[in-house]
């Protein structure tokens, strides 16, 4: 009678057999997931300290060496990884070049020999070693734009160089900005899958940094650039006349409006002596700072030589001669000096190159240009220009005007590019005439500008008009 009780008994510890088996299992699968979750929550928290110190560094005016070692430091935290770096595109988008890396495991290509006793050689070469598209894994990686998860033993990396390498591109909105990578070294547990995505991820976040930095660094310079333009825009307003002269018989006026924040034309008003007054109007090949600071050294020079010297091509002859060393090839200065004599109704005009000026003639209502020859500062040492480049005479007669101006009021265009002209230069000053100086400077600059409308102005525009009373 005992046999059931035995077969009870060993289909009881059988269950129990199983059931131990069984919790067991669930007991090791509840701990593998709770080591899992406790591994993603590390990630998380990870990447989430990863995000929050981008978000710092965009915040603040943070320098490109710092953003590259936060990256670095905190993709090699987050992978678990012994070694990083990360290499940017230069500027010319030709190259890459090493923005930071760790000490140790950062390398994955072959050093010169030299370098391998050296830890100061091997900091000197990877500073300024660059790698091109195609060139080693960096450098297919780049050419790629394809992340790689690789093995130590891949034949493109030299032997011992690491034991497992997550690389990837830094591409954001297809702008190519670098490449990032991690490695571990030999012996240790390769780099799995899943963190391959991470990385992949960081990657991109790591992208959307590099970028954004650039842009606010790009805004900050433009910033400084918009600050020194003001400045640069302020000097020159004062070194241009603030008002005209008042010379005995004539009535004066001249205006400059520059395309840009500074110009590169220039007029002024010069004392010569008790008796005469110096005009001038001049045009810098080119436009901008580097016109402008051409300007300022012939407004100096030419400001120390008129005093006392009664012959326009006198004055331009040293102009020409102190000013010839100093400018480029590709550059040179377009002037009309006159110099206008209280006593009389004579002005005396030097063109050195520059537009011919207008004579507009009351008694006949005619207009002509005053064309003597000369050629433009910064051109001859002073052989020609000293030769060609002479003083020419006229006389004025009440209601007649001299109008001087520079290319930008003739060769202004309009929305569909045609320009101003000489034409309507004349027909303006036509008009005007029996107006003074300065209303006939309004009249010329009220027409161009609507001839040119919302078109952008692109070309610096400078008038004077010396109308005889």
């Amino acid at each position: 009678m005992w046999w059931p009780e035995v077969v009870l008994t060993i289909a009881l510890l059988v269950l129990a057999g199983v059931f131990f088996r069984t919790y067991r299992r669930l007991r090791a699968r509840i701990e593998s997931i709770d080591k899992q979750r406790a591994r993603v929550e590390v990630e998380e928290r990870r990447v989430f300290d990863f995000l929050h110190g981008i978000g710092e560094a965009l915040s603040a005016d943070m320098r490109a060496e710092d953003l590259h070692r936060m990256l670095v430091e905190n993709a090699a935290r987050i992978t678990e990884a012994h070694g990083a770096a990360v290499y940017v595109v230069d500027r010319q988008g030709t190259t890459l070049r090493r923005g930071c890396g760790t000490a140790e495991w950062s390398v994955i290509f072959p050093l010169p020999p030299e370098t391998a006793n050296s830890k100061d050689l091997q900091q000197t070469f990877l500073r300024w070693h660059t790698v091109a598209p195609g060139e080693g894994v960096i450098g297919t990686v780049w050419r790629d734009r394809k992340a790689q998860l690789l093995p130590g033993d891949d034949p493109r990396l030299p032997a011992g160089a690491c034991g497992s390498l997550m690389i990837a591109p830094l591409v954001f909105s297809g702008q190519l900005l670098g490449v990032l990578y991690v490695t571990r070294h030999p012996g240790a547990e390769p780099f799995e899958p899943s963190g391959f995505a991470v990385f992949k991820s960081l990657a991109e976040q790591a992208a959307f940094a590099l970028y954004s930095s650039s842009v606010f660094h790009e805004a900050a310079e433009k910033r400084r650039l918009d600050e020194d333009l003001a400045v640069a825009f302020e000097i020159q307003r004062i070194l241009l006349p603030d008002g005209a002269p008042e010379v005995p018989g004539y009535d004066i006026a001249g205006i400059n409006i520059p395309a840009r924040s500074v110009s590169g034309d220039y007029y002024d008003y010069l004392s010569v002596d008790p008796t005469h007054c110096g005009v001038t109007i001049a045009d810098v090949s080119g436009k901008g700072v580097p016109a402008s600071l051409i300007m300022a050294m012939c407004r100096s020079v030419l400001r120390s030589e008129a005093p006392g010297q009664l012959a326009p091509a006198a004055v331009l002859h040293e102009v020409n001669a102190q000013l010839y060393p100093d400018i480029k090839e590709d550059m040179f200065i377009s002037m009309a000096y006159a110099i206008l004599d209280h006593d009389s109704s004579t002005i005396t005009l030097c063109r050195a190159g520059h537009d011919a000026p207008l004579l507009y003639r009351a008694k006949d209502g005619s207009v002509s240009r005053i064309n003597p020859p000369g050629m433009a500062l910064g051109i001859d040492s002073g052989a020609v220009f000293n030769r060609v480049t002479g003083d020419f005479t006229l006389t004025m007669d009440p209601g007649d005007c001299l109008l001087l101006y520079t290319d930008g009021l003739t060769e202004a265009l309009d929305a569909r590019g045609e320009e101003f002209g000489m034409k309507k230069v004349t027909e303006s000053l036509v008009g005007a005439v029996g107006e003074s100086a300065s209303e006939i400077i309004a009249r010329l600059t009220d027409d161009v500008r609507a001839f040119i409308g919302p078109h952008p102005q692109h070309d610096d525009i400078t008038i004077i008009a010396i109308r005889k009373k």
